[in-house]
C-alpha cells in the first residue's frame, strides 16, 4: 500500500467525522445517544470485528508474525511509560501530570485505529490490529488508570483485573484465537450476522468522534508547553520509536504496516473519562484529545512514509 492510498483513507474517514459534527449541529445526536453508541461500538461492534478478522486459514508465517507484533508492541509501551515519567513525573500539578503522561502513551487505538485499519488491509489487517488493541486495554486498564489512582502520598490503588480480564475486545480475542490455531468455522448464518455489525463499525465511529469535536470551543488557551510536548511524543516521537522498534525485531509486511499505524492514532479520548473520575479539570484533557486527532490528520501519513524509508 502507498502513501497515497493511506491520505485518502485518512481524508475520508475524517470526512465521517464531519458529518458527525453535522449531526451534532443538528441536534441529531444528543450526550446520552453519544454515550449509548459509544457502549454500542465498545461492548458489541468492535468484538465482532475481532472475531470476524480471525475467520482466515492456519498459518505458520502468519503466526510468526503476530508473536514478533505483540513483542514489538509490549516493548514499546514499556518504553513509553519510562520516557512519560521521565519528562512528566515531575509536574507540580497532578491533574496536567496525569493527562500528559496517560496522554503521550496511549493511544485511540480502538475508535480510530481499527477502523483505519479495517479500511486500509481488511480482515487481515485487524487480525494483526489486534494485538495493538489487547496491548492498549492491558496497559491502560492497569497503568493507565493507575495513573489516576494515585494519591498525594505517593500510594496507589490495586488493579481490577476482573475489569481488564472480562473487557469484551480482550474476549473477542481470546476467542478469535481459538478459531484461528483450530480452524473453527462459524455456521453461515452467525456469521453473517458477525460481518454486518461488524461492518459498521468505521462509519459509527467516526460520526461519534465528530460529535465530541463538535462540542469543543477552540482557544489560543487550549495548548501551553505540556499539551504540546505530549502531542510531539503521541503524535510523532513514540510511534518513530516504534518503527525502529519494529525492524529491529524483524516484523515485516501488514503486520509491521499495521502496527505502526496503530502506534501513530492520536490521544485516546479514555483520557477525558478518565480525568472526569477523579475530578479532575477536563480542560487539558479535551484539548490534548482534539488537537492530538485534528493533526494526527498530517502525522500519521508522515509516520507511515518513514516507516517506508527506515
Amino acid at each position: 500500500m502507498n502513501i497515497g492510498q493511506l491520505i485518502n483513507q485518512i481524508v475520508l474517514m475524517f470526512c465521517l467525522m464531519l458529518v458527525g459534527v453535522l449531526i451534532n449541529k443538528l441536534k441529531f445526536m444528543h450526550s446520552q445517544t453519544s454515550s449509548d453508541l459509544t457502549n454500542v461500538l465498545l461492548y458489541i461492534v468492535s468484538p465482532c470485528l475481532i472475531i470476524n478478522a480471525f475467520e482466515q486459514p492456519y498459518s505458520g508465517s502468519r503466526i510468526k508474525q503476530f508473536l514478533l507484533a505483540i513483542a514489538g508492541v509490549f516493548l514499546l509501551y514499556i518504553i513509553e511509560i519510562i520516557v512519560a515519567k521521565l519528562v512528566f513525573g515531575r509536574l507540580k500539578n497532578q491533574n496536567l501530570r496525569r493527562i500528559a503522561q496517560y496522554g503521550s502513551i496511549y493511544s485511540n487505538a480502538g475508535f480510530m485505529g481499527i477502523p483505519l485499519i479495517s479500511s486500509l488491509f481488511g480482515s487481515e489487517g485487524v487480525f494483526f490490529a489486534v494485538v495493538s488493541l489487547a496491548a492498549f486495554n492491558i496497559f491502560s486498564w492497569t497503568q493507565g488508570v493507575s495513573l489516576f489512582k494515585d494519591n498525594d502520598n505517593g500510594t496507589v490503588e490495586k488493579t481490577d483485573w476482573r475489569q481488564v480480564l472480562l473487557n469484551p475486545n480482550i474476549i473477542a480475542i481470546f476467542l478469535g484465537i481459538l478459531l484461528f490455531i483450530f480452524s473453527i468455522k462459524i455456521p453461515a448464518t452467525p456469521n453473517q450476522v458477525i460481518k454486518y455489525v461488524g461492518s459498521i463499525n468505521t462509519p459509527l465511529s467516526m460520526i461519534v468522534i465528530g460529535n465530541s469535536l463538535a462540542n469543543i470551543k477552540f482557544s489560543r488557551d487550549m495548548l501551553n508547553k505540556e499539551i504540546g510536548l505530549t502531542i510531539l511524543l503521541r503524535n510523532l516521537l513514540f510511534p518513530i520509536i516504534g518503527i525502529v522498534l519494529l525492524k529491529v525485531i524483524g516484523v515485516t509486511g501488514i503486520a509491521f504496516y499495521t502496527t505502526v499505524v496503530m502506534a501513530a492514532c492520536p490521544v485516546a479520548g479514555l483520557v477525558v473519562l478518565f480525568t472526569l473520575q477523579v475530578d479532575g479539570d477536563t480542560a487539558p484533557a479535551i484539548s490534548l484529545m482534539s488537537l492530538s486527532t485534528i493533526l494526527s490528520l498530517i502525522t500519521i501519513p508522515l509516520v507511515f512514509a518513514l516507516g517506508n524509508l527506515i
